[in-house]
Formats: C-alpha cells, structure tokens, sequence
C-alpha cells in the first residue's frame, strides 16, 4: 500500500515537542523524515525529563519512524552540506528563533534559489515579523498573551494552566501540517514551493473563534469560569463526587439538561438553563448532590441516559477505556532502550479506508543515517570521514 506522503521528503530541523510532532504525522503517512541535530548533543529534547537509560521518553513519543543526521550547520562546512542536500528534499522544517536561518544564510530566499520546489515550513512562537518576533516564548507565554489563560480556571477565578500544550501543538504542530500539506497542493498547480510563516501565538488566537463570538455578542470581555463553556453555566461544567473524584455535564442542548434534570427530580430548573441570575444557585445544588454518590456510581446511575454524561479520567484510566483501545489511540510498548519500562504513545488520530498511516516504531540514534543520508547526496566515504574529523557532523 503506497501511503499518501510516500516520496516526500523532509528535513527536519526542529527540536522538543511542536515540530518533531508536525514531523512524525508526516512521517505516519509515508513521509521520509531526516532529523538534523547538533553534533555529540543532538536533539534537546533527547534528554528532557523524564530520562530512562539515557534518552527520554518524551523523545519517544513525537520521533517514530524518523532518521537521524548530525551536522553543525552553525559552521559554514556544516552550511555548505545543508545546501547541498536541499535539492534532494521536499520540505524543511525549521523551529528556530525568527530570522535565524536568514542570519546564517540558509532561509528560504537561498534555499528556493537552489531547489525552487522546496517548501519552508518555520514554526515560531511570534511569528516571521511585529514587534516580538525574535522574543523567546514557550506555550504558556503564548496562550497567556492568546488570552487563552484569561478564560480558563475555576470558579475562585485562578488562571489554570492547560495539561497539553495547546499553542505548541493546536497552534504550532497542526497548523504547520496544514500549511505543509497546502503548500503541496499548491505546489502540484504552480511546481514552486512557498513559505510557511506558522506563529504558535496566532494559532492560539484562532483556537478562540467561539470565545471571540460570545465576547462579540455579549459585549463583555469573557472572564474565568463565567462563560457558557468555560463552567459559568451549570448544564455545561465539572462537578465533584463523593470519593473526591470528577465528572463532567455538557448538556448544552435542551433536551439533555431537561432529561438530565428530571432523573435527578430537579425538573424545575429545566427553563432556567440560560438564566445567568439563576447560575450559581443551580451550579451549588447540583454540585451539593453529585457529591452523594462516587464517580463510577454516577455513572452507572446515567448510564442509560444520552445526556453527554463522562468521567473524568487520568491517563492510565484513559489508556484503559474501551473507546480509546477500540481506536487504538494509546499504543503502550516495552521502552525501546531495552529497560523494559512501559512508555505510552499517542496513536494516529486520522483515520483514511484507503491509505490509513502507519505506526513504524523505529527511533533514530543519534547520527544513525549520517552515511545514508550524505552519501545519497553525492558524498564519498573520504568527504564524510573529513567532516566528521572537523565535527561538522
């Protein structure tokens, strides 16, 4: 079976979680992914924490089914061996600060002078230009700025921060594997690759379209636990049970607050689900009363309600659920460095029938394709002895 990327081919510069995660659901759909990494210290995130028998297993999770070259490309030998492989590639990815590859004269004006197919994706926290684009910035500063942060938390009114790294990964990983794979049709129609200008801060912006509409209509800047889907509402929220646990409501609909309601026999707030005046009372009572069974009693209890009734699980309970096995969306697997210790990878969330990707669970060493990779370029065995004598590579 010939997967939808097969013969693509990608260079992959970017380090940690977004782009190496942008990569590998490239590569799930046959894309050829050649990480570039620094020399002896490779990709950062090799050794972010937690470590086990010296590699992390954050690594693990975003580098499947990937080849590994070192090459300094902050020397101008290392420079020289980048360009030179441009014209047997299809994509780079670059996560660096803005400007970056410019300032060593490797962005995309001189890459698409050498390969004018070459596409550019650069994933940055700010953005190509304005006036923080060479700022430094990880996820949370994003969403704090995205005014994500601003809406989210508890009815104290705290800002909470997120479990996932919503810019990183809505804003930085998708969106560059949307702007890849726009740039490839467009490039079927033109045969010229593009610049991919992907800022984690717009996409967190742009994850608000819901929240800008409320904010619009309502004419009040949307505050924390206040909005209709932010647990200002009751018929859409998280209430705690009585052994210290979390279920969630989202019966936005009326026919499953009213349903939801009436099993409880408070039936009488069922035309009161819009009204803010009302809000707390009803929020305090229902969570008074989800506090008289546990968890998993509620759940039983509506079991055979169609009211958008869950629990809330942690992640060993989400690798347990029958939904999440059936989708095979948690694939648990012996550590590959031979410890034995479980790691947990997310599966693929794109389900095609005809070409559906491909978990390879195959994790490059550092450096592992250096030959394969440099030799395909036209290098001899001598040159690649040179540069690794220079430590270029």
């Amino acid at each position: 079976m010939t997967l939808p990327l097969t013969g693509i081919r990608v260079l992959d510069l970017s380090r940690y979680l977004p782009g190496p995660f942008c990569t590998q659901l490239l590569a799930d759909f046959g894309a050829e992914v050649v990480k570039i990494e620094q020399p002896e210290v490779g990709d950062p995130g090799r050794q972010l924490a937690p470590v086990v028998n010296g590699i992390s297993t954050r690594f693990y999770t975003v580098n499947r089914n990937k080849k590994s070259i070192t090459l300094d490309i902050r020397k101008e030998e290392g420079r020289e061996v980048f360009k030179r492989l441009i014209p047997h590639f299809d994509i780079v990815v670059d996560q660096f600060r803005a400007g970056f590859m410019d300032d060593l004269g490797i962005g995309y004006q001189v890459l698409s002078k050498i390969n004018e197919r070459i596409i550019f994706c650069a994933i940055s926290g700010y953005g190509q230009d304005g006036p923080m684009y060479k700022a430094a910035g990880h996820d949370l500063n994003y969403l704090n700025l995205a005014g994500v942060t601003g809406t989210t938390g508890s009815r104290q009114g705290v800002p909470a921060m997120s479990g996932v790294q919503i810019a990183d990964i809505a804003g930085g990983t998708l969106y560059a594997v949307i702007a890849i794979l726009l740039a490839l049709a467009s490039r079927e129609k033109t045969g010229k690759g593009q610049m991919c200008d992907v800022s984690m801060l717009d996409g967190a912006i742009s994850l608000l379209a819901y929240t800008m509409g409320e904010w619009s209509g309502d004419g009040v800047v949307p505050k924390i636990a206040d909005g209709v889907l932010t647990g200002g509402y009751a018929c859409y929220n998280i209430y705690e049970t009585g052994d210290k646990k979390y279920v969630s409501l989202g019966a936005v609909e009326k026919k499953f607050w009213a349903e939801f309601c009436d099993k409880l026999g408070l039936s009488h707030y069922i035309n009161l689900q819009w009204k803010k005046s009302e809000q707390k009372k009803i929020i305090d009572e229902i969570s008074d009363v989800m506090k008289t069974k546990s968890r998993d009693g509620w759940i039983e209890f509506f079991k055979d309600n169609d009211i958008c009734f869950t629990p809330v699980l942690d992640l060993e309970e989400t690798s347990e659920h029958p939904q999440v096995k059936a989708r095979q969306m948690v694939e648990k697997i012996p550590d590959p460095s031979g410890s034995g210790k479980m790691i947990a990878l997310t599966g693929i969330p794109i389900k095609l029938s005809d070409t559906p990707g491909q978990m390879v669970l195959d994790f490059p060493g550092l450096g592992e394709q250096n030959e394969e990779i440099l030799q395909a370029a036209g290098y001899s065995s001598e040159e690649i002895e040179q540069l690794r004598s220079q430590k270029v590579i």
